[in-house]
């Protein structure tokens, strides 16, 4: 069982920038795929961007060109950086790491969640 805590949410205003982190401990994820997701009030938790063990990435596409997911195996973390933010980018964000020797293709395929960190843009 690996351990996810995710840091660095906020209130920022709209056109802003968050860089958030999930640092991984108790298991390496070095060989397994690792995504953000987030849930906005009265949605349902949705993908945000995932990367691979090798680096490729992958982004849901109302955040494509704006946030960048990237992730350090030596220290164990992955990064979501979050420029030009929006209101509607307003939610709680979870960091996940994938099941072992998949490519994740949605939510079913991740098995250990961070608790989350909460996200606010103002207009």
């Amino acid at each position: 069982q690996v351990q996810l805590v995710e840091s660095g949410g906020g209130l920022v205003q709209a056109g802003g920038a968050l860089r958030l982190s999930c640092a991984a401990s108790g298991r390496s994820i070095s060989n397994y795929a690792m995504g953000w997701f987030r849930q906005a009030p009265g949605k349902e938790r949705e993908f945000v961007a995932r990367i691979r063990s090798g680096g490729s990435t992958f982004y849901t596409d109302s955040v494509k060109g704006r946030f960048t997911i990237s992730r350090d195996n030596a220290k164990s973390t992955v990064w979501l950086q979050m420029n030009s933010l929006k209101p509607e980018d307003t939610a709680v964000y979870y960091c996940a790491r994938a099941r072992a020797g998949i490519i994740p293709l949605g939510q079913q395929d991740y098995d250990n969640w961070g608790q989350g960190t909460q996200v606010t843009v103002s207009s």
